[in-house]
């Protein structure tokens, strides 16, 4: 069943007494405990159903442990969650061994019940022994993100987790609201619907239909470097070098996705400035047959690219759509001519027939959404046009290009 609530993160630490840490670090140790224990009765019944688990699991952790009795029922929810991921994977690969989950993770979860978070940025907290109630550390500006959520009533706080870490907590509060309507599906069938293509290549990152160029360089130059280093300090193959290397590779991918999420927000900006209903992207499956020197890396950024996109996009009712990539960069968008020569050079494009030239990626931009818009996009029954979102305007299969006002 799909999920028809909007889910967000917001990350904050509890500031806490030494007593208080004793009591988050006893009520962790329960926690792991309990979710073993129902670990090994699922897997003993073979039961994975949290609500038919913690009929079987709970007395038991309620005996074995000290924890209150919502901790208890979450404890075999969480268990129940990663039985049924274990069965997941049985039914994907029946040759792939299996074995009982088990819990070792400094964490525990919490829902409405176990914990509560108050107007004076204070929160209180269920333990082993009595409930404890401390400041939060958040942002003094307004800005911070963490505000957005604990002060709109339309994000609701959902199941949290607690973590500790070398001695630091953590509080990863979970929040939900309702998914917003697509903008598709608050039109009527005569309204016209607006594309926004979106190329994704190795030179820019991606590029819009509406002549948005997010630069790969910075990337392709860290990413090179940190090739160098780590390959070099491969050779050392010292203990220290190893360390050195998981740095950087956390340092890195922080950096990549940091990058990504700022294209990913002008792509959205992009979109709503357009007001396009549709982003239309290449299909992932096929793309990336084009740079095999740098496959895997641009593969994984233009994975995280597209789901961040989508993630963002969700939430502005927007629709996130794919085509088929064959020709998009070699199809002229001008006569529609396609051919190979069409290519001069990696970032040139260069019509043989009617000599239009332009950026090679924004050709590809335009014909991703072109042939989005060109697919079918609206029904049978639908009469208003479909359109392709340029920077100067729009162009439909009816009417050509439409300047904007």
């Amino acid at each position: 069943m799909a999920d028809d609530y909007l889910r967000r993160t917001a990350i904050t630490r509890p500031i806490l007494t030494h007593e208080q840490k004793q009591l988050l670090d006893a009520t962790i140790n329960e926690w792991k405990t309990a979710c073993n224990t129902s670990s090994q009765i699922g897997w003993e019944h073979g039961e994975t159903r949290k609500t038919y688990l913690q009929d079987l699991a709970y007395g038991d952790v309620r005996e074995e442990t000290r924890l209150g009795s919502q901790h208890a029922i979450l404890a075999t929810h969480q268990a129940a969650a990663a039985l049924s991921g274990v069965e997941e994977i049985k039914e994907l690969d029946e040759e792939y061994k299996t074995s009982r989950p088990e819990f070792t993770a400094e964490t525990v979860k919490y829902d409405t019940r176990t914990m509560t978070i108050f107007d004076d940025g204070t929160v209180s907290l269920s333990t082993v022994d009595d409930r404890i109630r401390c400041d939060l550390a958040l942002p003094d500006d307004e800005d911070g993100y963490q505000h957005q959520y604990l002060e709109d009533e339309d994000w609701e706080l959902t199941e949290s987790t607690l973590s500790q870490r070398d001695g630091d907590y953590y509080l990863h509060l979970g929040f939900r609201k309702p998914k917003p309507e697509k903008q598709v599906e608050q039109q009527g069938d005569d309204e016209d619907r607006t594309v926004l293509g979106v190329d994704l290549g190795i030179v820019n990152i991606a590029t819009t239909s509406t002549a948005y160029f997010a630069s790969g360089r910075e990337l392709r130059h860290r990413h090179r470097e940190f090739e160098r280093i780590r390959g070099n300090l491969q050779q050392t193959g010292t203990q220290s070098a190893h360390r050195t290397i998981q740095l950087m590779s956390g340092r890195e991918s922080r950096y990549v996705r940091d990058v990504l999420h700022r294209v990913a927000n002008n792509i959205i900006e992009e979109a709503l400035e357009h007001n396009c209903e549709y982003i239309a992207f290449e299909n992932l499956k096929h793309i990336r047959e084009r740079a095999p020197p740098v496959k895997e890396f641009h593969q994984w950024a233009h994975r995280q690219l597209v789901d961040l996109v989508e993630y963002k996009a969700d939430a502005e009712g927007i629709s996130v759509e794919y085509v088929d990539p064959e020709n998009t960069s070699r199809r002229c968008p001008e006569c529609g001519h396609t051919s190979e020569g069409n290519r001069v050079r990696q970032a040139e494009f260069a019509c043989e027939k009617c000599g239009a030239t332009a950026n090679a990626d924004y050709v590809g931009a335009k014909n991703v959404g072109w042939r989005y818009v060109r697919r079918g996009l609206q029904s049978s029954r639908r009469t208003g046009d479909s359109q392709l979102a340029l920077k100067s305007g729009t162009v439909t299969p009816n009417r050509g290009f439409v300047p904007s006002d």
